[in-house]
């Protein structure tokens, strides 16, 4: 279960920085947009991380 928990959290993490992104995106703000695109990159590897324990602990 622990697994499924982090793999919720990874993707609330990459929407978060979607998010970001996109208001980086309309309010014209460079910061913003590259802050959005590194909080989706810890998204994925957070994601990739929780599917390599699931894989590993045999679900």
């Amino acid at each position: 279960m622990g697994s499924a928990k982090e793999t919720f959290k990874a993707k609330a993490r990459q929407l978060k920085g979607k998010m970001t992104e996109a208001n980086g995106i309309a309010l014209d703000n460079d910061r913003m947009r590259a802050e959005g695109r590194a909080e989706q990159l810890r998204g994925k590897a957070q994601e990739r991380a929780a599917k390599q324990a699931r894989k590993s602990s045999g679900r």
